[in-house]
């Protein structure tokens, strides 16, 4: 069996690096392959790279480890790529918050949908066609890229639409989901079967069984009995009125939503984290120092295998053995009542064919109605990048439900402005001031 090199871009995020390294190399089929680690930051590239040998080291794996500051370097020959990148980092997540909270609006997390997801998606674009064509130039034939980075949904369509690359966005919400309803239903998750299918972060289980029988009516009795804990308030009330629960947090769902934050006294009521992921982000860099220290001092880190898909896809389409994962894939006749083209979260069978999505069909009108409300705001934040057109910024943060529940007309596109001017060269070209 051919050893795959496997490519770490933004590798200077060390923790999931870290998570990402320790699955693939527990893997006996995997513990040979060449690991290529990327970051512009040659202080986090040390650290990974510091962090890489250190868990090749307590797995008793060889890989070959490289690290790189040169992009296409890095990627040379690479059969995949795991993209896990923050363009502009806390200060532009600091943008994303603070100039909305000017205008009124307030935010949880702010990385995927609504005005902070919009303009993380111009951040990131660019960057994510740049890092394709240099694959489609210098990696093996084929080669896949597996997309960590948000705004998921808007990146993913953005190389669809823009390179011929292969492409699969990943997440750990339906796992994470479906195994918190199960203990909310009182059921052994290791029993459970489900059926998910939607847009990444706005998606939804479709079916959701305990041994064969359908599990939803526990579910209803663990609401109906105040089971569900507060912190998951917005969930619990979308899955009463929609009959059916979604597939990412509660603090990210509310800012999805015109119904909760926008609205006197339902931030109290439903326990909404506002400013949630700037707490993580100041966290996130103080971890990061923690991490070098003990690095440095060679203290021992705990290695466990997390939720991740990317080891798993990995190891099938290397060995063949079949799989089940939920990938953010091209709409190619998927979810009929969603447009073509588009980017859904689907089951999808891997194995050495590569990723093969599942068929879903129609799903419920209801929940159709409440993703589509963000598809047509990432296709037009797409179409803004592809096409260098301003407009459809202004337009893409029109239709955003938190946005359009918050601002008159004249003040988005006061405050759409009052962002680009702060985030400068950031912006695409045709965008930017």
């Amino acid at each position: 069996m051919a050893n795959p090199k496997i490519v770490f871009v933004g590798a200077g995020s060390v923790v999931f690096t870290k998570n990402l390294l320790g699955d693939i190399l527990s893997f006996p089929e995997l513990q040979n392959a060449t690991i290529s680690l990327y970051d512009i930051d040659p202080v986090r590239l040390d650290t990974a790279e510091k962090m890489a040998r250190w868990t090749a080291k307590t797995l008793g794996a060889s890989p070959t480890i490289e690290a790189s500051l040169d992009r296409r370097k890095a990627l040379a020959g690479a059969q995949y790529v795991i993209n896990m990148v923050q363009i502009g980092g806390h200060a532009a997540t600091l943008i994303d918050f603070n100039i909305p909270k000017q205008y009124g609006i307030k935010q949880t997390i702010a990385d995927s949908h609504s005005i902070g997801g919009i303009f993380r998606s111009l951040r990131t674009i660019p960057f994510m066609l740049d890092l394709a064509h240099d694959m489609e130039e210098v990696c093996a034939p084929h080669a896949l890229l597996l997309n960590y980075t948000n705004p998921m949904s808007a990146l993913c369509w953005s190389v669809f639409a823009g390179t011929s690359v292969p492409i699969v966005g990943l997440c750990h919400s339906v796992q994470g989901t479906t195994w918190q309803i199960s203990q909310y239903a009182g059921v052994p998750y290791e029993e459970v079967t489900y059926l998910g299918a939607g847009i990444n972060h706005v998606a939804w289980i479709l079916r959701f069984e305990h041994n064969g029988k359908d599990a939803y009516p526990l579910l209803r009795k663990a609401y109906e009995a105040g089971r569900i804990p507060a912190e998951d308030s917005v969930r619990a009330e979308l899955y009463n009125r929609l009959g059916y629960y979604v597939t990412e947090s509660s603090e990210h769902n509310a800012e999805y939503s015109a119904h909760f934050i926008p609205h006197a006294g339902e931030i109290e009521r439903f326990h909404i984290p506002i400013d949630e992921y700037i707490r993580r982000s100041e966290e996130n860099l103080k971890e990061f120092d923690e991490i070098r220290g003990m690095l440095e001092r060679g203290e021992p880190f705990e290695i466990e295998r997390s939720s991740e898909y990317g080891s798993l896809i990995i190891h099938s389409m290397e060995t063949g053995q079949p799989r089940v994962i939920y990938g953010n894939v091209k709409n190619d006749s998927l979810i009929d009542n969603f447009p073509n083209g588009c980017c859904v979260e689907v089951p999808c069978l891997v194995d050495r064919n590569g990723i093969q999505p599942t068929r879903i069909g129609k799903i419920p009108a209801q929940l159709a109605g409440m993703s589509r409300l963000h598809i047509t705001v990432q296709e037009l934040t797409v179409k803004a990048v592809l096409e260098r057109n301003r407009d459809y910024v202004y337009q893409a943060a029109m239709l955003d439900p938190l946005v359009a529940a918050s601002l008159p007309l004249d003040k988005i596109w006061s405050m759409v402005n009052d962002l680009i001017a702060a985030h400068g060269s950031a912006m695409p070209e045709g965008i930017r001031q």
